[in-house]
């Protein structure tokens, strides 16, 4: 019998100074039994980036992820189902990237390990072609310094400013610089 995925529940309140932002969520996360917690709190940390005021359906929102190759591990739709975000985890291959420039308005790719270094280095140049995605790295280091503060049931408090973001809650706090790739 296959193993089903593990619940966590996320109280998260997000100070987003750098874009006015200031809500509020109670989030959901299914951790696939072949997902790591370090990248299930990557997925929580780029919510928290990306969320916006959106209402109902056209919300930031978790998908399916990891299961389903048909969707991204975050998606921001539009009532009439137009995905208008597609955020991707990893190193997504040529293909899967074609797919997903060509459904979505706006794609980001999330790096957040070491290897997506070298990723980016090798396809830097095929990725350039791909004018509606832009790609965000997390340091691994940081990332573990994240996953040392999941729990099963967790209540973070996620402060943004002045692009660097300050992660706490009950076991701890982290500091984490995304850092857009390609940009200055």
């Amino acid at each position: 019998m296959a193993t089903k995925a593990t619940i966590y529940k996320a109280s998260v309140q997000v100070s987003d100074m750098d874009r006015n932002h200031y809500q509020s969520y109670e989030l959901t996360l299914a951790l696939h039994p072949s997902e790591t917690e370090e990248r299930m709190m990557v997925r929580l940390a780029a919510f928290a980036l990306l969320a916006d005021e959106k209402e109902g359906s056209e919300q930031l929102s978790f998908s399916k992820g990891i299961s389903t190759e048909d969707e991204p591990d975050l998606w921001q739709k539009n009532y009439s189902d137009e995905i208008l975000l597609w955020v991707e985890l990893g190193q997504p291959d040529e293909k899967r990237l074609r797919k997903a420039c060509g459904r979505a308005q706006q794609v980001i790719i999330v790096n957040y390990n070491d290897k997506s270094d070298i990723w980016w280095e090798q396809n830097k140049g095929k990725n350039s072609r791909f004018e509606n995605m832009r790609v965000l790295r997390f340091p691994e280091a940081q990332v573990e310094a994240l996953a040392k503060i999941c729990t099963r049931s967790m209540q973070l408090n996620v402060t943004i400013q002045d692009g660097d973001m300050w992660i706490s809650g009950e076991l701890g706090e982290c500091q984490m610089t995304p850092m857009w790739r390609g940009e200055q």
